[in-house]
C-alpha cells in the first residue's frame, strides 16, 4: 500500500458527447442523451428508447481494417485509450511495463449477433459454416481480443486483463489495474471499459426480465433515479479508458494529475441474480472498505456519484448502504446519477461513472440529477436534483452495483503531497 497510484490520462465517449469536454458540457448543463431508438425498429419492444453515441469510425481516426476488424464496443475502448495516452503525454519507453485491463459486460454483442443474422439469413434458416462466417469472428467471440486490440494499439506488452463483472466492470477494471501497479507488476497500466449493447437481443433480454423503462414516449425524462416514479432504467452504450501509473513517476515527469485512486473494494450479496437485500449492507461493506483504503474517514466524502439505475430496488438499497456506510454524513453529502443523463452502458458505465468523478474533481462542481421530480420516501439524501451545484470536491465516492450481487466502490482523492 506504500504505491500511491494516480490517473493521468483520460478517454471517453458517451451519449450526446465525444471527448472529456463534451462530455462535462452535457453533464454541467444537466442535459439527457436519451431517445427513441435508431439502430433497429424498436417497436416491438417493451422499452423503445435508449442512449446512443454518435460515433464515426473514421472520423475518430481508425483505418479501414481495423473497422473491419473490431466490433464497436472495441471501437470505442481503442479510441478512448488513443486519447488517454494523448493527454497523459506518457512516454511508454518500457512496454513490458505497460499492461491494460479492461472491463465490459456484453463484450461484441453487436457483432455477434450481425452475424447470426448473417448465418441465419435473418432467423428463417440456420447454418454454420466457415464459408458464411466473417474472418474476424473469433475477435468477436473471444472477450479477450478486446483488451488485446488496445495492447496492439498501443504496444502495451505487459499484463493484459479481460474484467467481466456485469454493471461494476468497469469500476472492477480500474480496480485491478491498481492492484497491478500495487504489487510491481505493471509501472503504467491502460484500464476502463467499453459496453455496446443496443441490439435487438439485449433489449430483449431486458425486457424480459421488465428491467427497462416504458416511458417510451418521453425519452428525454425516462431515466428518473431516485425519482417517485421511476420505473427502470435506460439502456446506453459507451466507454471510457484511462492512464493510471505511481504518483512519484506522474510528479516526476510534470503530468497533470486527475486524482489518486485511493481505495477500491468489491463484494457479492450471494442472494439473487437480480434481487437486492434491503440493507445495502454488501455495498456498504465494500464502500467502508475503501474508504479504510484510502486512509480517511467518511466525513472526508464530499460528493458521492451513485450506481442510480432508476430501477425501484436498486435506488432505495443503494440509499440504505450510503446511510449505513457513511452515517449521518450521508445526508450532508451531495449525491448524484449521471445515468439520469446518459443512460446505462452495462458494463462500461463504472468507468463512465468514473470519468464524471474526475470532471467533478476538476470544476469544484458537481453534476445534478436530471428528472428528479417526485420525491421517494425511501430516498431521502441530497441528489442535486436537475441543477448541476459549485462544491469543492477534494474526495468522490463512486459505486457500482450489478446483477449476481456484485457491488463496488472506488473512493478518489486529490492528492495532497507531490511525493509517495
Amino acid at each position: 500500500m506504500n504505491c500511491r497510484v494516480v490517473i493521468t490520462g483520460m478517454g471517453v465517449r458517451a451519449p450526446g458527447s465525444l471527448g472529456r469536454e463534451q462530455f462535462w458540457a452535457l453533464l454541467s448543463a444537466g442535459r439527457t442523451a436519451t431517445r427513441r431508438i435508431s439502430f433497429f425498429d424498436p417497436a416491438p419492444y417493451r422499452s423503445q428508447v435508449a442512449a446512443e453515441v454518435d460515433f464515426d469510425a473514421a472520423a475518430e481516426g481508425l483505418s479501414p481494417r481495423e473497422i473491419r476488424r473490431m466490433d464497436r464496443a472495441t471501437q470505442f475502448a481503442v479510441v478512448c485509450a488513443r486519447e488517454a495516452l494523448a493527454d497523459s503525454g506518457i512516454d511508454l519507453r518500457s512496454p513490458h511495463r505497460v499492461g491494460v485491463s479492461l472491463g465490459s459486460a456484453v463484450a461484441a454483442a453487436t457483432s455477434l449477433e450481425q452475424e447470426y443474422l448473417v448465418l441465419s439469413d435473418s432467423g428463417r434458416n440456420w447454418e454454420v459454416s466457415p464459408d458464411h462466417l466473417s474472418p474476424h469472428m473469433f475477435d468477436y467471440m473471444v472477450p479477450s481480443s478486446m483488451p488485446a486490440e488496445i495492447a496492439w494499439a498501443v504496444g502495451a506488452e505487459g499484463p493484459v486483463a479481460m474484467v467481466s463483472d456485469g454493471c461494476t466492470s468497469g469500476l472492477d477494471a480500474v480496480g485491478h489495474a491498481v492492484a497491478l501497479i500495487r504489487e510491481g507488476s505493471a509501472d503504467v497500466m491502460i484500464a476502463g471499459a467499453t459496453d455496446t449493447p443496443i441490439t435487438p437481443i439485449v433489449v430483449a433480454c431486458f425486457d424480459a426480465i421488465k428491467a427497462t423503462t416504458t416511458y417510451n414516449d418521453d425519452p428525454a425524462h425516462a431515466s428518473r433515479p431516485f425519482d417517485g416514479t421511476r420505473n427502470g432504467f435506460v439502456l446506453a452504450e459507451g466507454a471510457a479508458v484511462f492512464v493510471l501509473e505511481e504518483l512519484t513517476s506522474a510528479v516526476q515527469r510534470g503530468a497533470h494529475i486527475y486524482a489518486e485512486v485511493g481505495g477500491f473494494a468489491t463484494r457479492c450479496n450471494a442472494y439473487h441474480m437480480t434481487g437486492l437485500k434491503t440493507d445495502g449492507r454488501e455495498m456498504a461493506e465494500a464502500i467502508r472498505v475503501a474508504i479504510d483504503q484510502a486512509r480517511l474517514n467518511p466525513s472526508d466524502v464530499d460528493y458521492i456519484n451513485a450506481h442510480g439505475s432508476g430501477t425501484k430496488q436498486n435506488d432505495r438499497h443503494e440509499t440504505a448502504a450510503f446511510k449505513r456506510s457513511l452515517g449521518e454524513k450521508a445526508y450532508r453529502t451531495p449525491v448524484s446519477s449521471i445515468k439520469s443523463m446518459v443512460g446505462h452502458s452495462l458494463g462500461a458505465i463504472g468507468s463512465v461513472e468514473i470519468a464524471a468523478s474526475l470532471l467533478a474533481m476538476e470544476h469544484h462542481a458537481v453534476p445534478p440529477t436530471a428528472n428528479l421530480q417526485v420525491a421517494d420516501p425511501e430516498c431521502d439524501l441530497d441528489y442535486v436534483p436537475n441543477v448541476a451545484r459549485e462544491h469543492r470536491v477534494d474526495t468522490v465516492l463512486t459505486v457500482g452495483s450489478g446483477f449476481g450481487g456484485f457491488q463496488s466502490a472506488m473512493v478518489l482523492t486529490r492528492p495532497k503531497r507531490a511525493s509517495a
